[in-house]
């Protein structure tokens, strides 16, 4: 895709979200069934995933981790960012790897020090490209990614997250 398909199949939504703007609200889901030996599937838009323990807080490394998951969302989101936000500033990738990595102290997950917090507590985010384009496009092609992936600006100010239950009937 170039930049003028690109500009061709976002201009008509651009507009429709200036003038309806409650059209621009979209609600995503996810949902879970918890299984058996601690873990958790889940459908995908692609996929069933089983999600389970990571192996060091007792996981056999069998199943996938959500942090994993978390990362690779980032990691997913801002590929395809920084493949539009290229394509919108008309620089050509001749290739790109993105990676990131987080830093987790398992003994906040486990319970074991209440002084270390539950989560990741630091996350790297690294991009390597090979493009024709100076250092002054490339700084504006990833401040422009970082402002426009929804998964990073999501980590970066995390919304507050309202948690409800509901007692099946048995």
């Amino acid at each position: 895709m170039n930049a003028e398909e690109l500009r061709s199949k976002q201009a008509p939504l651009k507009q429709r979200y200036r003038e309806h703007p409650e059209v621009a609200l979209v609600t995503l889901r996810a949902e879970g069934r918890v299984g058996e030996g601690i873990r958790c599937k889940l459908q995908t838009g692609k996929a069933l995933v089983e999600a389970g323990l990571h192996p060091a807080t007792g996981g056999s490394g069998a199943s996938a981790c959500s942090g994993d998951m978390l990362l690779e969302a980032l990691v997913a989101c801002a590929g395809v960012t920084l493949q539009a936000v290229a394509t919108a500033l008309g620089i050509q990738l001749r290739d790109a790897t993105v990676r990131a990595e987080g830093e987790l102290d398992f003994r906040g997950t486990l319970g074991v020090s209440k002084d270390v917090p539950v989560g990741f507590q630091k996350i790297r985010l690294e991009f390597d490209l090979d493009a024709d384009a100076n250092e002054e496009q490339l700084a504006s092609l990833v401040r422009l990614t970082e402002r426009y992936c929804v998964v990073y600006q999501t980590l970066n100010r995390p919304p507050g997250i309202e948690v409800a239950h509901r007692v099946s009937a048995r």
